[in-house]
């Protein structure tokens, strides 16, 4: 059996609004939230739970997409004007690169997680 993560707790000041927006953006559904958490179902093997917390380091999370899943999602980024960059470090230059010959774009969500978004790994 190959290890696939199941799920991961996504720190957020509002875990409603977090859950909302990611689910917005990566054109996912959210319904409401479960017991604790606010979860968002990613894939049949990926939820993340997103869940209230006052004090947190931000997250890199990196989402391996296909080029119609990446231009369906840039789309919603511009959008609903969020800005985005080339890197980690350059979040802000409204700029996608092509490394590894696919193309990738780096925004911050509401918590200041930084969200990836690459099409070949």
């Amino acid at each position: 059996m190959a290890i696939t993560l199941n799920h991961t707790i996504v720190p957020a000041h509002d875990k409603e609004a977090s859950a909302r927006f990611f689910a917005e953006i990566f054109g996912l559904k959210y319904e409401s939230s479960a017991g604790h958490f606010a979860p968002v179902k990613v894939n049949d093997t990926l939820t993340l739970d997103f869940d209230n917390s006052q004090h947190f380091e931000w997250h890199h999370y990196a989402f391996h997409v296909s080029d119609e899943e990446f231009d369906a999602i840039f789309n919603r980024i511009n959008g609903a004007g969020l800005k985005y960059g080339s890197s980690p470090w350059s979040r802000e230059d409204m700029q996608i690169n092509n490394w590894h010959g696919g193309r990738g774009v780096y925004f911050s969500d509401p918590n200041g997680h930084i969200l990836e978004l690459l099409t070949r790994t």
